[in-house]
């Protein structure tokens, strides 16, 4: 089902039970390669299907099962998969599947138990192509994907590694996908070969150009398969008149109850927006915990230093007050430096944060809440730092230039014990004067009820 074009190879359409595949011609006799691959997987779904899978096996590839191409076969095969058999909720996922022409593809545990390696990407309805760049150098596969969120072509990430693995000496390299009862477009950019060679060896020459025989050869293939495209366009529309202009009852029915299967291009630019503050998020994570081991480095490096001064001053106690204090300067203006450049780190993440809060998704309120709480956790170490620091210094001068607290002014007498009954028979006299008055009065206001 695959359809070619000028610029781009259709692998399957968004049409349910489609498979499709392109292989090279020629074998690939490279002992070490590497290739690079542009792609894009849309649909208009939020759950995709099948998905589509990069080759290189012994032997070309024809129709099958696995991801539109035969199973039993004799390579590796990276995949694409872009639906949940398992019910895992670990899709889309990248899988490295390797196999010696015997074993059967685990299509109900999506290659889970045949899996050398993988990784959880999101390949699908992205802004720009996804890449991916495939390295097979001395027995080691490496996979490494640009997710498609920029324009940088090299904004590559690191996926998925294979050591010792034993591929064929010679073999196509090929791209195949399906769809099931769900469908996705999978169409194919570029794909591009690379040989691999070790430093010092001769570079090889490149390959002569394709002969005029099989370019007019490859060009009527071409428009073969336009021609082909053709007649089943006018054989579909004649065979469904009501498709085109207004749809049938039928149709809408069909698109009323399946609406919740279907994203608007607002729900999928939010799910965007929030798939990369996802991403900024795990990497302020990632730099915490960082900030927490150079903070236990810090400890220890304290700990260390107070145990050498601790042994020196014993061994030298005419010179314990000066090594002290210049081993306590030399720690006190590192722990500043530390502490400076770890503020300046945290400062940046605070301005990241509340850049991105305003674009934040209300549902990942939690998220934000959780990195503040982060940098709390960090504050209160760096001032456990600085309390250490000072503690150490005031522990380790000299008892002379130790601070002392002043003492206390005497407390002046003011008032005598004669004075202070006459003053306290003086306010019980008045107090119960004032209560015989409130009576009297409240009396007399009765009077006239």
């Amino acid at each position: 089902d695959a359809i070619p074009s000028a610029d781009q190879i259709r692998i399957t359409t968004s049409l349910k039970s489609q498979r499709g595949s392109v292989w090279t011609k020629n074998k690939s006799i490279f002992e070490y390669w590497e290739v690079e691959v542009t792609f894009r997987v849309t649909g208009r779904g939020r759950i995709g299907a099948d998905g589509l899978a990069i080759w290189f096996t012994e032997e070309q590839g024809l129709e099958g099962p696995v991801f539109g191409a035969a199973d039993k076969w004799n390579g590796v095969g990276i995949f694409f998969d872009s639906f949940d058999n398992d019910g895992k909720k670990n899709n889309p996922g990248v899988i490295v599947v390797g196999n010696n022409g015997e074993l059967l593809y685990d299509h109900q545990n999506d290659g889970s138990t045949q899996a050398l390696a993988s990784c959880q990407r999101d390949f699908r309805n992205k802004p720009y192509p996804v890449r991916v760049k495939i390295t097979y150098y001395q027995k080691t596969l490496t996979v490494l994907i640009n997710n498609g969120f920029t324009p940088d072509k090299e904004d590559y990430e690191f996926c998925a590694k294979v050591d010792d693995m034993v591929l064929p000496s010679q073999g196509y390299f090929g791209i195949s996908a399906a769809t099931g009862g769900l469908a996705d477009d999978h169409d194919v950019l570029s794909f591009l070969t690379f040989q691999l060679t070790e430093p010092g060896k001769e570079v090889p020459t490149p390959d002569a150009e394709i002969p005029q025989k099989d370019k007019e050869k490859y060009q009527e293939e071409f428009e073969h398969f336009q021609q082909e495209l053709d007649k089943k366009k006018e054989e579909f529309q004649k065979e469904h008149p009501d498709v085109q202009g207004q749809p049938g009852k039928t149709t809408c029915a069909f698109f009323v109850s399946a609406d919740d299967l279907f994203e608007t291009v607002s729900d999928r630019e939010l799910r965007q927006i929030f798939e990369g503050q996802n991403r900024i998020h795990l990497e302020i994570k990632q730099l915490n915990r960082q900030l927490d081991m150079i903070l236990d480095e810090q400890r220890r490096y304290v700990s260390a230093v107070t145990d050498e001064i601790a042994k020196r001053g014993a061994g030298f106690p005419g010179q314990q007050g000066q090594v002290s204090q210049q081993e306590i300067e030399k720690v006190v203006k590192t722990q500043e430096e530390v502490i400076r450049q770890v503020n300046e780190i945290r400062n940046s993440m605070a301005d990241t944060l509340r850049l991105i809060s305003g674009a934040q998704h209300p549902g990942s309120a939690a998220g934000v809440y959780e990195t503040t709480q982060h940098f709390n956790d960090i504050k209160e170490h760096l001032h456990v730092v600085k309390r250490d620091i000072e503690h150490l210094v005031q522990r380790n001068m000299p008892s002379s230039e130790k601070s002392k607290c002043p003492d206390l002014p005497p407390f002046p007498s003011c008032l005598s014990t004669v004075h202070f009954f006459i003053f306290v028979a003086v306010q019980t006299v008045l107090f119960i004067g004032y209560i015989m008055y409130r009576s009297q009065q409240e009396a007399a206001a009765k009077k006239f009820f």
